[in-house]
């Protein structure tokens, strides 16, 4: 029985956001579920009240008697508990407000690991980035501050690859030139290896942000 009490209340939360996510009030979905509930509650009273009259027919007048009291007993217990939770809830069904304590439950708990996360990255990750790297780029962009890098690409004709350049906007100077030698680009854009200006054929030329 706790198996299908936790399978009722997943299935529950989970119409609960299906209606949620076609636009379905609050109210309207609260109506449906209220009316399945109950119809289920209806549904297991018919059945029960189907076994009137249905004892082994060895168990004896006394044992019938007793079967039949029992299923009538059993009906209106039924019949009492789907009268009460549609008067208590108003027809309502008591889902939507604990699916709503459910994901601001659930939205609590990724909010805090969502902040591990970060305080991870930018003391572990980010320290151990290069400059003028992509994968410090797409550090920067996890954290949401790649906002200050500049906007200049350009392809790999060999690969097709579209390479972004890792430095920070503003940086552009074409009469900069770099020294290939060791590796500075001067005021031309460079990200990992590659290093380009503005005046190649597969370039996009360098914007600030």
């Amino acid at each position: 029985m706790t198996q299908y009490q936790t399978e009722g209340t997943n299935a529950r939360w989970e119409l609960f956001a299906l209606l949620e996510a076609q636009g379905v009030s609050t109210a309207e979905a609260d109506d449906l579920v209220a009316a399945l509930e109950t119809r289920a509650v209806a549904g297991a009273q018919r059945e029960v009240v189907e076994r009137d009259g249905m004892a082994p027919a060895s168990s004896g007048p006394v044992f019938e008697d007793g079967w039949d009291e029992g299923v009538m007993a059993v009906g209106e217990v039924l019949v009492g508990i789907a009268d009460r939770d549609w008067s208590r809830r108003g027809g309502r069904s008591a889902g939507a407000a604990e699916l709503a304590v459910h994901i601001a439950d659930v939205r609590q708990r990724e909010r805090a690991d969502l902040v591990l996360l970060e305080e991870f990255v930018r003391e572990t990750v980010l320290p151990r980035t290069h400059p003028n790297t992509t994968e410090r780029r797409r550090v920067l962009q996890a954290l949401g501050e790649a906002g200050g890098l500049c906007t200049a690409r350009t392809v790999k004709m060999s690969s097709g690859d579209v390479i972004l350049c890792t430095r920070e906007a503003g940086h552009y100077d074409p009469d900069d030139l770099p020294g290939f030698k060791d590796g500075k680009p001067g005021g031309w854009h460079k990200a990992d290896a590659s290093i380009w200006n503005d005046l190649g054929a597969a370039c996009i030329p360098h914007a600030a942000l």
